[in-house]
């Protein structure tokens, strides 16, 4: 868990439109657009990179550079603030 701490928390897309939560215990929440929960799986960070696999079983990965995160031809910002998007 200590591996993935500086990575929870939200993440988002310039645009707002794809919002991925990476949580504790290492699951992660997908919003696209007003879908909310529009993806939830597991996740597991090694180093820089991100493996994740959602619940139907599809996987993915992605890298954090530089406190962004590039996954699936997206770049991800962190959330500073929980309440502003």
């Amino acid at each position: 868990m200590e591996e993935t701490k500086e990575y929870l928390g939200m993440w988002i897309t310039s645009d707002g439109q794809i919002r991925q939560e990476l949580l504790s215990g290492n699951r992660y929440d997908e919003a696209r657009g007003s879908r909310v929960s529009a993806y939830q799986g597991s996740y597991k960070v090694t180093g820089n990179h991100i493996d994740y696999q959602d619940d139907t079983g599809f996987i993915a990965d992605g890298e954090f550079r530089e406190g962004i995160l590039f996954h699936g031809g997206m770049i991800f910002y962190k959330q500073k603030n929980k309440d502003h998007l």
